[in-house]
């Protein structure tokens, strides 16, 4: 499979530039991979302001997300701010030209930003298959919260589509690394660039992790741009087995 992330500048609270904006920076990969990831809040920008910029759940966003997906032939994922029974949710959603649909509401709402007050918390993970690998999504804040993300063979690739701040790069490429030796999966975190509304500098840095926690690809810092690289099942079914650590994990519970 191959898997491809965008790194976007990403306009504050401009839907249609940031349409725009994705599209010439997509439209390059259309029938050259199987999947693109965005960013967290991808037509907006990390905004506290839901209640303008929300949609339902087959609004304006989700329905250029399935015309990229479609002319494209591959998944398009990232998360954006929906609406659904008067509750605001941080969603990620995945739909492709197969018709697949899926989505995760964040689980760890960034509580210093306030967006545990003004969004609903999700309350279940989400695995789910696409051309033969198994997906497990999570968006931004959830990357610091390891049992959460914790699998035992159970996902191939985990996404973690984010706007992480140039403040805190260090940890958000530790921590990516890190999620991808304990769940020995590949792992992609697609991250902006640019200074957002609130005055936050973001830098990227987005990666693809190999299961071993060694970079395979980098979009480096500052610019807007994508990366691209094949996953390998067949590479990460023989590391498994023949370093099987996960069978020797501990067994736990998670109460929502």
């Amino acid at each position: 499979m191959k898997i491809s992330v965008i790194q976007p500048d990403i306009s504050w609270e401009n839907k249609s530039r940031n349409y725009q904006k994705l599209s010439g920076l997509i439209s390059p990969l259309f029938n050259k991979t199987d999947i693109v990831i965005l960013p967290e809040m991808f037509n907006t920008g990390f905004s506290m302001n839901p209640e303008q910029l929300s949609e339902p759940p087959d609004g304006e966003t989700f329905k250029w997300m399935k015309s990229i997906a479609e002319e494209g032939n591959f998944g398009l994922c990232g998360s954006y701010i929906v609406i659904e029974n008067k509750n605001f949710f941080n969603r990620w959603v995945f739909v492709s030209r197969e018709n697949d649909v899926w989505h995760y509401d964040k689980r760890h709402l960034f509580s210093m930003g306030n967006e545990d007050k003004l969004f609903s918390a999700g309350k279940s993970r989400l695995i789910f298959t696409f051309r033969g690998v198994r997906i497990s999504p999570y968006i931004c804040y959830d990357l610091r919260f390891p049992v959460w993300g914790r699998n035992r063979e159970e996902s191939d690739l985990i996404i973690y589509a984010a706007n992480w701040p140039e403040s805190r790069l260090s940890v958000w490429n530790i921590l990516l690394r890190a999620r991808a030796i304990e769940n020995q999966c590949y792992v992609a975190g697609s991250n902006r660039t640019g200074i957002d509304g609130e005055g936050i500098k973001y830098c990227g840095d987005s990666l693809i992790i190999n299961p071993r926690g060694e970079i395979i690809s980098s979009a480096g810092t500052d610019s807007e741009c994508s990366v691209s690289v094949e996953i390998s099942m067949t590479e990460l079914s023989v590391f498994r087995k023949k370093f099987p650590v996960l069978n020797n994990a501990d067994d736990f519970t998670i109460k929502i």
